[in-house]
């Protein structure tokens, strides 16, 4: 793999995700994304602008030859979330398609014993759920790409893992080309069509690197602890209220924050402070010895806990005080 298969990638990259989002956009009046009373913006947008960084990533994967099953689990996610946008299917129909594309890239490309792949399974269903859950902010989803899969790109790298390093800087590329269409004020949003195929990436691709032993298996979750801590701290609070999950809401840490400031730029650089931090631990951890990895994560997600209970902290002051 020489400098100009990296330039190149990056190239191709940048331009196939603008060429796509700037089609969309010619588009702009079908597929609006509607305010409602849970949404965080005033100003119907369009969405499907996180179709570029899908296409990028399928097409740079059939170029790398890399496993048909994770490529064809973009297509089938892209696929149904597609017709979910423009025709709303039930929650059960899009559950199942996403277990299906987890369970393969599971069972498919591993031997371990069934307990640690039906864990596995579940984990990355539950990753490609989560970043649906956290596109609700302009910038907020294209950074988490963009970081999240950049510190991907050097655990893979280091590994000599080149052709999923390559991969991962493809969706960069593509993630940071969106972010000049997605910063506030987003003239686009990512949608599902984006946002569920990212989700899924991020967990088969920490799934590849753990089963390849490229990193532990705390590492993909610290790259992305930042999403992964605010849709399942949110998700259990709303199980414990008895509420029905499946419907949107604006109770996200990352949401309460945008309502507190009223501003989506301020929130999202506060996050990407986090993600870039969550990002340099995971890859230094990477050094550390086996223990002392495992110590690190919990040191970071008892820091998680404590930027979370700050935020709690000042959402009830703000509603007592409106």
């Amino acid at each position: 793999m020489t400098l100009t298969h990296v330039l190149a990638t990056l190239l191709i990259a940048a331009l196939v995700s603008e060429v796509v989002i700037r089609a969309r956009l010619r588009f702009d009046s079908a597929g609006l994304d509607t305010p409602g009373h849970r949404s965080l913006h005033s100003q119907p947008t369009p969405h499907g602008g996180g179709l570029g960084i899908v296409v990028v990533g399928v097409g740079a994967g059939l170029f790398l030859g890399l496993p048909a099953v994770l490529l064809g689990g973009m297509v089938a996610l892209a696929l149904i979330s597609i017709i979910d946008d423009w025709r709303p299917l039930p929650f059960w129909v899009r559950l199942i398609v996403h277990l299906l594309a987890a369970t393969c890239v599971v069972f498919l490309h591993s031997d371990r014993g069934v307990e640690v792949l039906i864990v596995a399974t579940l984990l990355i269903a539950w990753s490609t759920n989560a970043y649906n859950f956290m596109d609700g902010a302009d910038g907020l989803a294209g950074s988490m790409a963009a970081i999240g899969f950049a510190a991907y790109a050097v655990g893979f790298w280091r590994a000599d893992e080149l052709e999923f390093a390559l991969l991962c800087i493809a969706v960069v590329v593509a993630s940071l080309m969106f972010l000049r269409f997605n910063w506030h004020p987003a003239r686009i949003f990512m949608g599902d069509v984006g946002s569920v195929p990212l989700g899924f990436l991020a967990g088969a691709l920490g799934w590849y690197g753990i089963i390849h032993g490229v990193w532990p298996v705390w590492f993909p979750v610290m790259v992305f602890s930042p999403f992964f801590f605010d849709a399942s701290l949110t998700l259990l609070r709303r199980v414990l209220r008895r509420e029905k999950i499946w419907q949107a809401h604006r109770e996200h840490y990352y949401q309460r924050m945008v309502r507190m400031s009223g501003r989506h730029d301020l929130t999202c650089r506060r996050w990407i402070a986090v993600m870039v931090l969550a990002a340099l631990v995971a890859l230094a951890g990477l050094a550390l010895p086996v223990g002392g990895g495992w110590l690190l994560v919990v040191s970071w997600v008892a820091l998680l806990g404590l930027v979370g209970r700050k935020v709690d902290r000042l959402w009830r002051e703000h509603i007592g005080a409106t």
